[in-house]
C-alpha cells in the first residue's frame, strides 16, 4: 500500500500563487507515476499534471500549462505542484494520486492510490 498526504492548500487572490505538497510513504516503488487531479463542486475529477519518479517526465492539462509546475524530490518521496497566476476557475479540491507503470495517464480511473485532498480557493 501507498499512503499519500497532501498539504499546502488555502485561500488566495486571483493572480497569486500556492505550492501543494504530496508526501508518499509505504510501498512507494509501486507508484512510479504521480499525478495531481482536482474536483470542483458539481464537476467530475479532472487531470491537472503528472510526473514519473524516475526521469522526471511530466504532463500537463492544457488549462494549466505555463502556470503550474509539477516536480518531485526523490530523497523526500514528495511531489509538488507549484501553482502561479491562479484564477477563480482553479478553485477545487486538489488530490494527489499514484499508479504503477511508466505511462503518464490522465484518467483518474487508472490511478490506484489517492490522498485525502486539499482545498484551494481563488478569490476574484
Amino acid at each position: 500500500q501507498v499512503q499519500l498526504v497532501e498539504s499546502g492548500g488555502g485561500l488566495v487572490q486571483a493572480g497569486g500563487s500556492l505550492r501543494l505538497s504530496c508526501a508518499a510513504s509505504g510501498r512507494t516503488f509501486s507508484s512510479n507515476v504521480m499525478g495531481w487531479f482536482r474536483q470542483a463542486p458539481g464537476k467530475e475529477r479532472e487531470f491537472v499534471a503528472a510526473i514519473r519518479w524516475s526521469g522526471g517526465t511530466t504532463s500537463y492539462a492544457d488549462s494549466v500549462k505555463g502556470r503550474f509546475t509539477i516536480s518531485r524530490d526523490n530523497t523526500k518521496n514528495t511531489v509538488y505542484l507549484q501553482m502561479n497566476s491562479l484564477k477563480p476557475e482553479d478553485t477545487a479540491v486538489y488530490y494527489c494520486a499514484g499508479k504503477g507503470g511508466m505511462v503518464l495517464t490522465t484518467s483518474p480511473r487508472t490511478y490506484d492510490y489517492w490522498g485525502q485532498g486539499t482545498q484551494v480557493t481563488v478569490s476574484s
